[in-house]
């Protein structure tokens, strides 16, 4: 091919996806690889962004020798905290230019285009993003915040279950749904649980999800303990804006339900996908 090639890096606590364009942005080929949260495993990440590359490459029918000309806007899961920001931008890559950025900032790229306007992104992780100022909130890592995501679900969910164990919170449904899940009882499931990542305790979500919409008044909580927390976050953002709010990640739509209805009412579609704002991010950022 003539002229550079770009790659998108959408970074995630559950996946790496990989969006590779060419200096148009049409898309080329696209790849998926394991989590690449750099805050949480700096050693891990690099490598689920080299291998989302090359399964990138290998879709467009190119060789993996392609990996050194890409161009790459890698919007990447803890990339805000500035310590491991400057890290990973020092860190050796194979290709020709490598940019880090956020994986909000590609968010809101994509979600509003050159429009101002705000996302929350509620998957593995949760953070929230304004582009007025570039103001954020939330993203602090998991365990200390996330609250309202995958992971923060999850590890309520665990706490709930032992305390109930013990006997001392209520029952819940959630006991026979993540001892099942677990193949695990009791102090079982602590075993099961130690030294779990935030994507061990985000594949316990569904479970707290699925016990709450069955009127379990544990999960419940829990699940509306999250959503306050969200609806909080989204006041803020839309008070920085005259724009509307995206939801994303694979909890954002979900969580709608219990979100308060004045935030619901200024939620918009994204206009496009995190992987499609790192292409953008990419060429904004390419020097040549």
């Amino acid at each position: 091919m003539s002229g550079p090639m770009f790659l998108g890096i959408d970074g995630g606590g559950s996946k790496c996806k990989a969006r590779l364009a060419n200096g148009n942005g049409k898309l080329l080929g696209e790849g998926v690889a394991g989590p690449a949260n750099v805050f949480q495993d700096q050693l891990q990440a690099p490598r689920s962004i080299v291998e989302s590359a090359q399964r990138a490459l290998a879709s467009a029918h190119l060789p993996d020798t392609d990996i050194k000309k890409l161009v790459v806007g890698a919007g990447l899961a803890g990339a805000n905290i500035p310590r491991v920001a400057r890290e990973t931008e020092e860190w050796d890559h194979p290709f020709a230019k490598f940019y880090v950025g956020t994986d909000i900032h590609i968010a809101c790229l994509a979600a509003h285009g050159a429009a101002d306007g705000a996302v929350i992104v509620a998957g593995t992780g949760s953070v929230g993003y304004s582009t007025i100022n570039e103001i954020s909130y939330g993203g602090h890592g998991f365990p200390f915040g996330d609250k309202g995501s995958g992971a923060w679900l999850g590890l309520e969910a665990v706490k709930a279950v032992l305390q109930a164990d013990d006997s001392l919170a209520p029952e819940t449904a959630l006991s026979r749904a993540s001892e099942s899940q677990l193949a695990a009882s009791g102090l079982g499931i602590a075993d099961a649980m130690v030294g779990a990542s935030s994507r061990d305790y985000g594949a316990l979500a569904p479970l707290v999800l699925e016990c709450a919409q069955r009127g379990d008044p544990v999960a419940l909580e829990i699940v509306r303990e999250g959503a306050a927390y969200l609806s909080d976050m989204a006041e803020k953002l839309l008070g920085t804006s005259e724009g509307g709010l995206c939801l994303l990640g694979g909890l954002g739509e979900r969580l709608q339900a219990w979100m308060r209805p004045e935030i619901v009412a200024r939620v918009v579609p994204a206009l496009g996908q995190p992987d499609e704002g790192a292409v953008r991010f990419a060429i904004q950022c390419y020097d040549g």
